[in-house]
């Protein structure tokens, strides 16, 4: 069968299962992190950071929420970046699945800038925290497309300063380099079958754009990064 790219799939993936707690969700969640290391994904976040923070007095504390964070490596590779840079970071994660945040808590333990919340976004409630940024890395895609909507109103509601959106582009060519990734890497079935279909639910510019329009936004860019990643900036005005 022909690959088609025209369109996101409705395949689903297994961790889509927020109840999944094994071996292999732990694999699968250190997989990800080092493929995600390896090919410079956390860079493309970690860019957009920079660009919201750029007029934050460096004196004052930024409280950095990620959604969706998985295993936490992002959050980690924050920590040490603040640290590097004398940035006074506060970090929060956030993930339904609560064997996805004993992972995070479990891989954490050096660091005393964190706080995990094993919570769905849409019941839990935020007023306790002042959020500066949010960030979505690798997470929008497990969800169709009013639900991503519904999740960044509520997001955009909540941040002060803007939203870091790094997720994956629906193409041909990625979707071919992925099977030449689990084949060097010999990942594990589930993160192989997952990560095909995460590219298949990934985008092209043309939904972010879409996407953009319904949401009115005022202040936001679009950018491809290596590999096949898409950046997208909202600022909050």
């Amino acid at each position: 069968m022909a690959l088609d790219t025209t369109y996101r799939t409705d395949l689903e993936e297994s961790m889509d299962d927020f109840s999944m707690d094994n071996d292999g969700l732990v694999t699968a969640l250190d997989d990800i992190a080092r493929i995600n290391q390896l090919l410079g994904g956390n860079a493309v976040t970690l860019d957009g950071i920079k660009k919201l923070i750029e007029n934050i007095p460096s004196n004052e504390t930024i409280t950095i929420m990620d959604f969706g964070c998985g295993g936490g490596d992002m959050l980690r590779m924050l920590s040490k970046y603040g640290t590097q840079n004398n940035l006074k970071f506060n970090l929060i994660g956030i993930d339904a699945n609560e064997a996805t945040i004993r992972h995070a808590e479990k891989c954490s333990t050096e660091f005393d800038n964190f706080t995990y919340l094993a919570e769905d976004i849409f019941l839990y409630d935020f007023s306790k925290y002042s959020i500066d940024i949010a960030l979505i890395t690798l997470t929008l895609h497990h969800f169709k497309d009013d639900e991503i909507l519904k999740i960044l109103r509520t997001i955009l509601s909540l941040v002060k300063k803007g939203i870091v959106v790094n997720d994956l582009q629906r193409s041909k060519l990625a979707y071919r380099l992925f099977q030449a990734i689990i084949f060097v890497f010999r990942l594990e079935k589930m993160t192989a079958n997952d990560g095909l279909i995460s590219i298949l639910r990934g985008f092209k510019r043309v939904d972010l754009e879409k996407f953009s329009s319904q949401l009115s936004l005022k202040k936001h860019s679009i950018k491809w990064k290596w590999a096949f990643r898409y950046q997208w900036i909202i600022e909050k005005l």
